[in-house]
């Protein structure tokens, strides 16, 4: 046992496995942020007034929450850049970071939307049609009635959308970024005598990031629940 427990430790001081957790932080931050801004635009559309828009909503949910992340990925990566020679940073590996975000943020899109949209739907009718009384139009009673409310009722699948998020940003090593998926692979297939404690390891991480987004999901809802 202290055999394999001293192997384990010598890979550890070989990889660096925090920095490679650091990398699936800053993708989970920077692509929350991408998809919080892009969900919120579409659930508007999905709840606008104008025909076409919601078509275009609702189109873009079913296509893209529908299409498996791995493809988005790989199609930004092999069609936009290879094909297109699109940049966004000279460095090599930059770029590619850059690419992981839009695809994370493009696909965790449609999940908040639906995630809004649930909480708009939790806003009382009376709402709007107070809104539209005192002569609000459609974006300003969003703005300042709706969407606020929408928000605080949103709270808990917004909550999982961010969960699944942290843990889909290991997909990102199909846009060759180097996080812990990549690093968890070319550790076990150079020291796979140690395959459980590689496992348990990279196991025993996510835990550590997710478990106290959950804890911090449940009390928020709780403290910005409206009461009824």
């Amino acid at each position: 046992m202290s055999d394999y427990l001293g192997d384990f430790a010598s890979l550890l001081s070989q990889y660096d496995v925090l920095a490679a957790f650091w990398v699936n932080i800053q993708l989970t931050f920077w692509a929350a942020l991408g998809s919080l801004v892009l969900g919120s635009v579409l659930a508007l559309m999905r709840i606008s007034p104008v025909a076409s828009l919601r078509a275009v909503g609702a189109g873009y949910v079913n296509i893209v929450r529908n299409t498996p992340l791995t493809i988005i990925l790989v199609f930004l990566v092999l069609g936009v850049w290879s094909q297109l020679a699109i940049n966004f940073s000279s460095d090599f590996n930059r770029n590619f970071f850059i690419y992981a975000i839009i695809g994370l943020s493009l696909y965790h899109a449609s999940f908040v939307c639906e995630a809004i949209r649930s909480g708009v739907n939790t806003v009382p009718l009376g709402q709007a049609e107070a809104a539209r009384a005192i002569g609000l139009g459609f974006f300003p009673a969003a703005r300042h009635v709706i969407f606020p409310q929408a928000l605080r009722g949103a709270v808990t699948p917004l909550g999982n959308t961010l969960i699944a998020l942290t843990k889909n940003t290991t997909v990102a090593a199909a846009a060759s970024v180097t996080e812990i998926s990549a690093l968890m692979k070319t550790m076990i297939e150079f020291r796979p005598d140690v395959i459980v404690a590689i496992f348990l390891t990279v196991a025993l991480g996510f835990v550590v990031i997710v478990i106290p987004v959950g804890l911090l999901t449940t009390w928020l809802s709780r403290k910005v629940a409206v009461k009824r």
